[in-house]
């Protein structure tokens, strides 16, 4: 009866964030389906566009996951003040990095889009679709400070509302501004570019009118709390180990899409579907990693560790069988979801081979997201910067160069070396999750 109430209350604050994750992701998914009909040439801006912006969130994306488990453990131990200031602090952070990433957008779009190594013609195309995502992301590394928030205290749902009413208006104005819809402008990818300045924006507005409307009635959080430099400092150097985390993760798929663009343009589209496809897999990994890291730092809060890591382990089972069944799905059909993006045959049969290689490999990526979740939530965030960084820049880049460059296997060698990785990954952060002594953990301070 107790497993059952616990798996009741993990679907529940799961199932919120699957939503949201799913709605991230069929925003993208369906972006590339629409701007896809421009030809392939613009499926790989888009692609290499991506890229880049994971990378930008990735080195950032640490303050939003800081605020995520510090809250969530502050939550759990009722000292949500504590709770506030951390996260005014962690907000005012994010506002200097939203200014640096616009800069960054400004001045050096084109010179980032060269380096990737695309042709002349895919640079060419892109170097204003880019510039757009920069600001775009400004707004959005802001928005993830309040999802970290939302999902600290538990509101799963409110952090889904605002994701589904965003990245439907994203939907929208991409359809209407690529091709002139709606009465809207016919202005082609940089339409689409424009259809996610302004969704990041207006999420932003969302945000704060959930932040500071009902959220106030709970946890005043219109009342900013004295800032306690200690607590600076502690947000910085947390959100610096968990942004180098999925930094050097990032890092390494933008090193990995710099190999396969030297398969050419074709090779290069065909990536970008299979990734986009597979990022569907990426949406329980997420959900139910997020989930670990609420329900285990809000249960170390409570100071009750036995029940904080049968909360990770049982977040995990249930991912599982999400991914299995979405692997399932993905095998049985490769070539027909493959083919709703491109009608070029050497693009959608590519991408169809490529998916029915990882279709259950992805468990993995499961595994890693599931229990890093769970190490987040206790706050053993310098394990998670080590091991991504070790394992990304010393094993999947070396590895990707081989099975490429040396070998010469082209996409499925690309692949192969990113699941190895992943397999590596994955497994090392479960066998620290469970050789960890949860007694000894304890809540994380400013001078701890």
């Amino acid at each position: 009866m107790k497993l059952l109430k616990s798996w009741y209350l993990i679907l529940m604050l799961a199932l919120p964030s699957l939503f949201a994750f799913a709605t991230q992701t069929l925003t993208g998914t369906i972006n590339l389906i629409v701007v896809g009909d421009l030809g392939f040439v613009v499926i790989a801006v888009v692609g290499v566009s991506n890229i880049i912006m994971y990378n930008v969130f990735a080195i950032f994306s640490g303050i939003g996951h800081s605020v995520n488990y510090l809250v969530a453990q502050n939550f759990g131990a009722n000292e949500m003040r504590k709770g506030m200031q951390r996260t005014y602090l962690a907000l005012f952070v994010s506002a200097g990095v939203a200014v640096i990433i616009a800069l960054a957008g400004w001045l050096a779009s084109g010179a980032v889009l060269k380096l990737t190594g695309g042709s002349a013609d895919l640079v060419a195309t892109g170097g204003d679709y880019l510039e757009l995502r920069f600001y775009a992301m400004s707004f959005g590394i802001v928005s993830f400070v309040f999802h970290g928030f939302f999902r600290g205290v538990g509101d799963t749902r409110t952090s889904m509302v605002v994701s589904i009413l965003s990245n439907v208006l994203m939907v929208g104005l991409t359809y209407g501004l690529t091709y002139g819809h709606w009465g809207m402008p016919d202005m082609g990818i940089i339409g689409a570019g424009y259809a996610l300045l302004i969704g990041e924006a207006v999420q932003l507005v969302i945000c704060l009118i959930m932040f500071w409307g009902p959220m106030h009635r709970r946890f005043r959080t219109r009342e900013i709390q004295k800032p306690d430099w200690r607590e600076l400092r502690l947000i910085s150097l947390e959100s610096g180990k968990l942004g180098l985390q999925e930094f050097s993760m990032s890092v390494s798929m933008y090193i990995f899409t710099i190999f396969v663009l030297t398969l050419g343009d074709l090779a290069a589209a065909a990536n970008e579907v299979a990734l986009s496809i597979m990022s569907f897999g990426f949406m329980p990994a997420f959900a139910f990693g997020s989930t670990a890291t609420i329900l285990v730092g809000q249960e170390i809060g409570q100071g009750k560790p036995h029940l904080a890591k049968a909360a990770g382990t049982n977040a995990a089972i249930l991912g599982t069988i999400f991914l299995v069944v979405l692997g399932t799905v993905e095998v049985i059909w490769a070539k027909q979801i493959a083919g709703i993006y491109s009608n070029d045959p050497g693009v959608y049969e590519l991408a169809a081979y490529l998916i029915t290689i990882s279709a259950y490999l992805q468990i993995f990526d499961g595994f890693y997201n599931f229990y890093a979740g769970g190490l987040r939530g206790i706050g053993d965030t310098t394990f998670l910067m080590r091991s991504s960084f070790v394992l990304s820049l010393f094993m999947f880049v070396p590895l990707t160069y081989l099975f490429v460059m040396v070998f010469d296997w082209g996409s499925i060698g690309a692949w192969l070396a990113l699941y190895t990785f992943l397999i590596a990954l994955g497994s090392a952060v479960m066998i620290r999750y469970y050789r960890t002594d949860f007694n000894s953990v304890r809540l994380k301070e400013a001078n701890g």
